[in-house]
């Protein structure tokens, strides 16, 4: 049964925390036991609706926190029509068994630990969490990550669905991992090129801020040096709806000043979100090792190029680099050899009884359109709106309408 927090109002809307425990390993139901909490919200007559669950991009990101002004997240007014949402901390994350440093364990039983952090095991959480709340059947909403946690969802217990909509996060399956990270440098040249034909004046700034990274220290603000390589990161800007503003107001800075050192620290968030970096390549590993693919993979281009920027890769020497990130570093090397097993099982999704539909991002920068354009033909029932309106983060500009039209879809009303 799930343990019920405080209800309170924000905004006029009623919210109740919930939580659940569950096994670490959901394989050994008897062995130790992690909280996962979920925050459930609801109209003031919604009492009552259908669920949905917001499942966050990511990994490593707990979910949107409802606040007054501005209405937050945008897409929840929308939502709260047909539904009571259910914001989900995925584990490791917000309030559900956050994950830090890990101290008094071995690299071996770091990496054993943070082997249960990925999509499956959130799934298997949100079936304890469904029995326990004594829910039949709920809707899943996936943004990026999120929405590979739904399609494992889908794969793994489609019984406790009643419909799932995938946005900015309709993953691969049967690719491998190389696959997709030569995919996401393709992407990110693109995306550097039309950086700089916006910023011409940049690609010069950029050259000189690495020259002078090669003579002088800047300390960030948490006390990391910054390195040429980490400053290449902010690529990771260039997949959102305002990124590339929000890049070149960086790179405007004087680089000595205050404001640009906390802003570029700010804009990396790997210290505060370590689960990222940990499993970010595991989330594509559908029964394969990843064995630091992007680092592996990286074209020579980026290697000559040092006014490249990189996007939504993670690299070895970051566990070296990012000094909160240290303490994980052998557990991080052995993930990278990991056995991990298969998220999603084919079969399960040719035969999808569940109505599904999901927005694919004509040039996202992050989930490549051709990869996810497949999986769509793949699952049975499953209808995409193939748009070149948004960027990745679609549902956090226009969340009312990308919302709105997926539930369009999934129903058969568009």
């Amino acid at each position: 049964m799930a343990s019920s927090g405080a209800t309170f109002k924000v905004a006029g809307l009623v919210v109740t925390d919930h939580e659940v425990e569950v096994p670490l390993d959901h394989s050994q139901p008897g062995g130790p036991t992690i909280t996962v909490f979920a925050r459930e919200v609801a109209s003031p007559d919604g009492g009552d609706r259908p669920y949905l669950v917001y499942l966050q991009g990511g990994p490593g990101h707990e979910a949107s926190r409802p606040t007054a002004l501005p209405p937050s997240p945008g897409w929840l007014d929308r939502a709260l029509q047909d539904y009571r949402v259910l914001l989900l901390d995925q584990r490791g994350t917000g309030r559900s068994a956050p994950v830090g440093a890990l101290p008094g364990l071995s690299p071996q039983e770091q990496a054993q630990y943070l082997s249960h952090f990925r999509a499956d095991s959130i799934v298997a959480d949100l079936e304890v969490m469904r029995l326990a709340l004594g829910v039949d059947r709920w809707s899943l909403l996936g943004q990026s990550f999120g929405g590979f946690c739904a399609l494992a969802y889908l794969s793994q217990a489609p019984d406790g669905l009643r419909e799932v909509f995938f946005t900015g996060g309709l993953p691969p399956i049967g690719r491998g991992v190389d696959e997709v990270y030569e995919a996401t440098y393709q992407r990110m040249e693109e995306r550097n090129h039309r950086y700089y034909r916006t910023y011409p004046a940049d690609k010069q700034r950029v050259l000189e801020l690495h020259r002078q990274l090669q003579e002088d220290q800047l300390i960030l603000p948490g006390g990391d040096q910054l390195s040429s390589r980490r400053l290449r990161q902010l690529g990771i800007m260039l997949g959102m709806s305002g990124g590339q503003e929000q890049l070149h107001y960086i790179l405007e800075l004087p680089p000595n000043s205050p404001a640009f050192l906390h802003d570029l620290e700010a804009a990396l968030g790997f210290a505060r979100n370590p689960l990222y970096a940990i499993i970010h390549e595991a989330c594509y590993a559908d029964g394969v090792a990843t064995r630091w693919s992007a680092q592996r993979v990286q074209p020579q281009l980026f290697q000559e190029h040092p006014e490249l920027f990189t996007g939504e890769h993670v690299f070895s020497w970051m566990f070296e680099e990012y000094r909160a990130l240290a303490p994980m570093r052998e557990a991080a090397h052995l993930l990278a050899d990991w056995p991990w097993p298969r998220l999603y099982d084919a079969s399960v999704l040719r035969n999808n009884q569940v109505p599904a539909a999901a927005a694919i991002f004509a040039d996202d920068a992050y989930v490549e359109r051709r990869f996810s354009e497949e999986t769509a033909e793949m699952v049975r029932g499953l209808r995409p709106w193939i748009t070149n309106e948004y960027e990745h983060n679609a549902l956090r500009v226009d969340g009312s309408r990308v919302l709105d039209r997926l539930i369009k879809l999934a129903r058969g009303l568009l």
